[in-house]
């Protein structure tokens, strides 16, 4: 009957065992199993330190995380803002374009004439040689039209005749003037048109960028970068 093998002999060449080159067997390390109190302090401080340093940077990337989601949010809401900017810009201008107009009625409706007189004065040098200068306006203001041009003739010089004719297709302090050579003519009705076209031109083109918005301009953190300040 066969012997078995010798426990001590198996121990030897169990996985735990170290050899040399020369096969002399080196005992392994054992664990330690009690420690001092002062290793033990040790051991505790290292492992609070790790602790501590484990936390700051979970902080430091929550923080960094929270910064780079306000930042985003912030962004995207700046082109709703834009909008609102431009939506604000144009609701002021066609306020104020409005208000304009009620002025300028409530000044054409009292001195309905003055346009007229004033076109006369600003073409006084080039119509002074035209014999005669034929005008026309609304029926309801011919002899406040008349009146005006006579007296703006007169101050000007004019030596000319006017003839002021009624033309019922004409608005209230419109006028057409002509000398032959040339005209002129005021309609308030498609001036205040041709205003309110030019001021929705000009807003269309402006579009979303009369200001500049970024996260610079109202103190929000990029997110794609450090602030310029810290690379001064």
């Amino acid at each position: 009957m066969t012997s078995s093998p010798d426990p001590a002999v198996l121990r030897r060449f169990s996985f735990d065992t170290v050899f040399e080159d020369n096969g002399r067997v080196i005992a392994p390390l054992r664990p330690k199993k009690s420690f001092t109190p002062e290793e033990v302090e040790a051991i505790r401080r290292e492992c609070f330190a790790e602790g501590e340093r484990s936390a700051l940077a979970i902080a430091q990337a929550a923080q960094t995380l929270a910064l780079q989601q306000i930042a985003a949010a912030a962004q995207g809401a700046l082109g709703g803002l834009a909008m609102v900017a431009h939506e604000h810009r144009a609701g002021s201008a066609r306020l104020a374009l409005a208000a304009a107009r009620k002025i300028a009625d409530a000044a054409l409706d009292r001195f309905p004439e003055a346009p007229v007189a004033a076109a006369l004065d600003a073409l006084a040098r080039e119509v002074e040689a035209v014999p005669k200068l034929v005008a026309r306006c609304s029926p309801e203001h011919l002899d406040g039209v008349t009146q005006a041009l006579e007296g703006a003739a007169h101050s000007a010089g004019y030596p000319g005749q006017i003839v002021v004719r009624a033309d019922p297709a004409l608005p209230p302090a419109a006028f057409v003037l002509d000398w032959g050579d040339g005209s002129a003519a005021y309609d308030p009705n498609a001036a205040a048109a041709r205003v309110a076209q030019a001021l929705d031109e000009a807003l269309a083109a402006e579009g979303f960028h009369a200001e500049s918005l970024n996260p610079s301009n109202i103190g929000l953190p990029n997110p794609g970068g450090a602030n310029e300040a810290d690379h001064g």
